[in-house]
């Protein structure tokens, strides 16, 4: 039996009709002399998760970058398996990855909750 774990920082951030992204906001980089040898050459960001309306939500979490994001960005990320995807052929041990740089967000939510997507 596994021990239990806090739930994801990641799943106050999702909506029902976006299956595996979410939003963050860039807030540093991480700097390791010390890692697993397939992290090499990958840069390591502390992205802040946000919600749809842009509010922060959830922990801090480390996810290697593809995009060449920087501080203070929004971006999207991945988690699981599609977190590896962008560095193939290379299965790069990672479970979350910037994966785009957000240029605006609209949200325009519907007038009857009971109907709303998220």
């Amino acid at each position: 039996m596994r021990p239990w774990t806090p739930p994801s920082s990641a799943l106050s951030t999702t909506c029902g009709w976006v299956d595996g992204m979410y939003l963050g906001r860039v807030v540093g980089c991480v700097w390791c002399t010390v890692k697993n040898p397939g992290l090499t050459g990958l840069r390591l960001l502390l992205v802040q998760p946000l919600t749809p309306e842009l509010r922060q939500t959830g922990k801090r979490l480390v996810c290697t970058d593809c995009t060449g994001a920087g501080a203070g960005d929004v971006v999207y990320w991945v988690r699981s398996k599609e977190a590896a995807a962008p560095f193939l052929p290379v299965q790069a041990p990672t479970d979350a990855t910037v994966v785009g740089i957000v240029d605006s967000v609209l949200v325009k939510r519907p007038a009857n909750p009971e109907n709303a997507p998220c």
